[in-house]
């Protein structure tokens, strides 16, 4: 068994039980945000929280233990760019990219954030250990239609 077949496990009893990556989350104590990348293979669990897991997906001992085991980060395969402002966003979508899409689909369904209908906002947030890039994106969500 690896990480990848500990995902599986889990998208499958997941998706078996109909549970909702926030209701998985409020159980572990932290953000939806986290508990689904971590749950899609890209972080890592405490013993506690991988045992919450555990029983939430009805995981075998072995998958509990691979959940507290450092993934390798970065799922989609692809040219990686040179410049260190745009890596750090490559970086991004590699570590958060499945969960974007399993968040959004959640909440949308099956269909696009679009990035023509699109607003963002980047501010400076003043911070005393050094100050923070705030980007706050929002897209018109695009419903793939049926014909």
């Amino acid at each position: 068994m690896n990480r990848n077949d500990v995902t599986e496990m889990i998208v499958s009893s997941r998706i078996r039980q109909g549970i909702k990556w926030s209701d998985v989350a409020r159980q572990v104590g932290l953000s939806k945000e986290w508990v689904t990348a971590g749950c899609l293979g890209q972080m890592t669990f405490e013993k506690g929280q991988a045992e919450i897991l555990g029983k939430i997906f009805k995981l075998p001992e072995e998958a509990v233990q691979l959940l507290q085991v450092v993934p390798y980060k970065g799922s989609l395969p692809s040219a990686v760019p040179t410049d260190p402002l745009i890596y750090r966003f490559y970086e991004l979508v590699n570590v958060y990219g499945t969960t974007f899409k399993e968040l959004i689909h959640e909440e949308f369904g099956d269909g696009i954030m679009s990035a023509i209908d699109f607003k963002m906002d980047l501010k400076r947030e003043a911070n005393p250990a050094g100050d923070r890039v705030s980007i706050t994106m929002s897209g018109k969500f695009l419903p793939y239609k049926v014909y």
